[in-house]
């Protein structure tokens, strides 16, 4: 897990006292699966900050209310010519959505092949959770629905 580290007011060489903090990531579970105890379970670590990803590439621009330009529209590129544009489009906008939206992920790669035949693009999404430094794949077929 990463730490949190904070050094006593003063000179930082001299000083030896140090205190640190673990970082837990936690989410809501959006099966909305209830437990026998009538509790909703809940998404932890890397898997809270997956879904958070997941959630953040699915919705298009306009979807979340106060803020138009939440999500990665993706959705909106499937409805343009296929071309090698369009995938440096689709890489593009996930790059800038992660990078505004989820703090707790680091792009690692991203790889968009889109499939001109059968009207759909595969995504692959690998990012970094900084607390726990858990490399993360996040795979999507994305297609037009006919």
């Amino acid at each position: 897990m990463a730490r949190v580290f904070s050094v006593e007011e003063g000179n930082p060489q001299s000083s030896t006292i140090s205190s640190s903090r673990a970082v837990l990531y936690k989410d809501i579970d959006l099966t909305f699966t209830i437990k026998p105890s009538g509790e909703i379970y809940k998404k932890l670590g890397s898997a809270a900050v997956k879904q958070a990803v997941k959630n953040l590439l699915l919705t298009n621009f306009a979807e979340k209310p106060f803020n138009p330009q939440f999500g990665a529209d993706l959705r909106a590129l499937l409805f343009e010519l296929a071309d090698d544009d369009t995938a440096d489009d689709i890489e593009t906008n996930i790059r800038s959505a992660i990078e505004t939206y989820e703090p707790r992920a680091q792009v690692l790669n991203i790889k968009a092949d889109v499939a001109a035949d059968a009207n759909s693009v595969n995504v692959s999404v690998t990012f970094l959770v900084l607390s726990t430094s858990e490399e993360v794949t996040f795979t999507s077929t994305l297609a037009r629905l006919r």
